[in-house]
């Protein structure tokens, strides 16, 4: 899948589950309250679409030459170039469960203890969300991370004066990386899920999507683009009321 439809479906899946996340303390057990909140006010739940989106991108980070490599330019690509040789490649210990139940387990470790550490994770998905969907200056690398890091630091900035809280991090990375997994299982290519045990996860037959091509781009993303309009309104609608 391309970037902009693994940022948009994970953006879906967390307006859609978010919810029910919420809700658990009240139906299981008040001690997951630590772990999703207590509750979910309108800026925490566009936070969290906003950061299940980039988290949807992270197993891409496996991918130098990809767009989302150069978010916030060298500091990005380096990290990229990092993750590709530690990895072992571009779809392999990313594209797994346990990259996203690993990814998932530290982000809420760094929220419990580490605020640095939860703000760096914070900004990092933020901007790979905005870069996913096309934030940037054509063919402009460095004015794309320019206005990247301003666009970022702003939205960063106005999470932080809204007053948002952060224990649902970790869900919603695990939950971003998790989308990605599964998006790409639906592709020609498929995933090794079960990395480090050999072997692709996709769909039989040969019937996965091709990526980029016309099923992608003409009915896939706009169904996407739709889905995140119309839960953003139906969940805004609800919190707020």
């Amino acid at each position: 899948m391309m970037g902009h439809s693994h940022a948009l479906s994970g953006a879906v899946v967390w307006l859609g589950v978010a919810p029910g996340l919420v809700a658990l303390p009240t139906v299981v057990a008040p001690e997951l309250a630590t772990v999703v909140g207590s509750a979910l006010t309108p800026a925490e739940l566009v936070a969290g679409a906003l950061i299940c989106a980039g988290a949807a991108m992270l197993p891409d980070l496996d991918h130098p030459s990809a767009t989302i490599a150069q978010t916030f330019g060298p500091v990005t690509w380096a990290l990229s170039k990092a993750v590709n040789v530690i990895s072992g490649g571009h779809r392999h210990a990313t594209h797994s469960l346990l990259f996203a139940l690993g990814l998932g387990v530290g982000a809420h470790f760094l929220a419990q203890n580490y605020p640095i550490g939860r703000d760096v994770i914070v900004v990092l998905a933020i901007g790979l969300a905005l870069r996913a969907i096309g934030i940037g200056v054509p063919g402009k690398k460095f004015t794309s991370a320019l206005v990247n890091i301003g666009l970022t630091a702003g939205l960063f900035a106005t999470f932080l004066t809204l007053g948002v809280q952060y224990a649902w991090l970790g869900f919603a990375i695990g939950i971003g990386c998790l989308v990605h997994v599964l998006g790409d299982c639906l592709t020609e290519r498929g995933c090794p899920v079960l990395w480090p045990i050999p072997g692709k996860w996709l769909l039989p037959y040969d019937i996965g999507f091709k990526t980029g091509k016309r099923f992608e781009q003409n009915i896939l993303a706009p169904v996407l683009s739709v889905a995140v309009v119309v839960l953003l309104f139906l969940r805004l609608g609800v919190t707020s009321g």
